[in-house]
């Protein structure tokens, strides 16, 4: 039995993690690039450096003797973002979206004081949040206003789009959709949806939640296939320009598009997880490989290399 399913991913073209790890994140990622994309506020840095837009920086507090400064340096924000700079799978993330009475009004409606959101940044700082437990910064940023597009299928929180990209190519796409168990957030770990992108089309296609494939999604009833995702060519332009601006190879380029300022950059990650072949149906081993054996004209520069991916990964009309 285990034979035969490790036979079918096998010719399925499934990319295994020792394998993604020895041959794409090793093979490609040179050791001194991780901190461009582990650290938030970095990644921010060189976003900017290159034209390549993210969720504007309000404030960074990088010392415990800082914290004391956070009320002054946000005195005129309604609403904002604390997060970690090197934190991982949304934890640590608060969102605020008002004020009142002296109080922070979280995305969930929740009330908080400003003595727990200095609690808050303090934990950040001592890096309780941060991927190595090391100490970390904390970083205000600018709240996203979702582009209503995926309105119809997300309870609450912010939809991302997560493309992998190798040598400069976007490989493989999927839109992470927040649910009532993920409590708002997108990330499938917590219980988001997660629904495969066509590549060429820029349309999404049925989903998975918790490794089992869904056509609705679980708390709004609504279909998942074919919400045409905008500026789509936009979206895979940033994704193919981060491998320039990184120096990386293979990573995870995480988007969000944002009502009034379009797609935006929220983070890189060198290390992609694996979920995105169950949500796309497909195995992403056999799109490196074709990425492998692809012309040398088209890495010439990210627009050939994203008409050249459209074309080959475009899935066959139904």
């Amino acid at each position: 039995m285990i034979l035969r399913q490790f036979l079918s991913l096998r010719k399925a073209g499934v990319l295994g993690m020792n394998r993604r790890n020895r041959q794409y994140i090793m093979g490609y990622n040179r050791r001194s690039g991780f901190p461009l994309v582990d650290d938030k506020l970095l990644t921010k840095q060189l976003s900017l450096k290159h034209g390549i837009p993210t969720p504007p920086l309000y404030h960074v507090v990088s010392h415990h003797g800082d914290i004391a400064g956070f009320d002054r340096a946000l005195a005129d924000r309604q609403e904002f973002v604390l997060k970690p700079a090197r934190g991982g799978g949304g934890s640590g993330i608060l969102l605020i979206t008002d004020r009142r009475d002296g109080k922070f009004v979280t995305q969930s409606g929740k009330i908080i004081s400003r003595e727990e959101i200095r609690y808050h940044i303090s934990d950040i700082l001592s890096g309780i949040y941060s991927l190595e437990g090391l100490e970390d910064k904390a970083i205000i940023e600018g709240l996203i206003h979702p582009d209503q597009v995926f309105g119809n299928v997300t309870y609450e929180g912010v939809p991302d789009v997560r493309i992998i990209v190798y040598r400069g190519i976007p490989a493989m796409a999927m839109v992470r959709l927040p649910t009532r168990q993920s409590d708002g957030k997108a990330n499938l770990h917590r219980g988001a949806v997660g629904v495969g992108i066509d590549i060429g089309r820029g349309k999404t296609m049925d989903g998975v939640r918790r490794s089992g494939a869904i056509t609705h999604h679980p708390d709004t009833g609504e279909l998942l296939r074919d919400i045409g995702v905008p500026f789509w060519e936009k979206m895979l332009l940033i994704a193919a320009q981060s491998t320039e601006m990184t120096g990386l190879g293979y990573l995870g380029a995480d988007l969000v598009i944002d009502k009034n300022d379009g797609p935006l950059l929220l983070e890189l990650n060198a290390r992609p997880g694996l979920q995105i072949q169950i949500a796309n149906r497909k195995g992403l081993l056999e799109r490196l490989e074709m990425i492998d054996r692809a012309p040398d004209e088209i890495f010439v520069s990210p627009e050939k290399r994203i008409a050249w991916a459209t074309q080959s990964f475009a899935e066959p009309s139904s």
